[in-house]
């Protein structure tokens, strides 16, 4: 079973397109910077995005695909929140009270039922609400990252899982083993940044 199993692995490693590398091993560099605080994450995470706009579409992913077009221009967006900060100076680590969360979750929802219904109906996207989840899920947990709101976290994490097994149904392995890693380093990430708050209450 075990031999099974890493024998379609590496089956699918070699079958894998240096596009998706690329792009996996930039989401990876991405992640680790992101951590850290480091605004060079974001021209990790704008490379990557493009290439990911290639290979999510070819998986016929057509929400994920437009959700890295997004990703892309957030990438230019954090790197200006960050560098710039709320008043001139670099941005610092913040949380938001739940309210504002509960909005986010009850946006995401609406707008992945609506989306759901158009793909069904006009494309053949696989898993149209699941994949409209993550798109609109990570939309507003991007904008978290870029505003370094802490919950950010959370919500990859939740995202992350869900994609993992999204990515599996598509045969995307090498992508389903970068989305593992990453709830490795998401935990890392809640860490790393709950420290890094001068004011553990602070709420926005």
């Amino acid at each position: 079973m075990i031999g099974a199993a890493l024998a379609a692995l590496v089956e699918a490693w070699a079958s894998t397109s240096a596009v998706e590398l690329a792009g996996a091993a930039l989401a990876v560099a991405y992640l680790a910077l992101a951590i850290r605080e480091r605004s060079a994450c974001w021209a990790a995470a704008f490379t990557s995005s493009c290439l990911y706009v290639w290979v999510l579409f070819g998986a016929h992913l057509y929400m994920e695909s437009m959700l890295n077009a997004f990703f892309a221009f957030m990438a230019a967006y954090g790197y200006w929140q960050w560098r710039r900060g709320a008043h001139g100076g670099p941005l610092v680590v913040c949380r938001w009270r739940w309210p504002r969360h509960a909005l986010g979750v009850a946006a995401v929802i609406v707008l992945s039922a609506a989306t759901a219904a158009v793909l069904r109906r006009y494309t053949q996207a696989a898993s149209p609400f699941a994949d409209s989840m993550v798109t609109w899920a990570s939309a507003y947990a991007t904008f978290l990252v870029a505003r370094k709101v802490y919950e950010n976290w959370h919500w990859w994490f939740v995202i992350d899982a869900v994609s993992l097994v999204l990515y599996f149904t598509r045969h995307l392995y090498v992508t389903m083993l970068l989305y593992a890693a990453y709830l490795v380093m998401i935990v890392a990430g809640m860490r790393a940044w709950r420290a890094s708050m001068a004011e553990p209450a602070r709420a926005a």
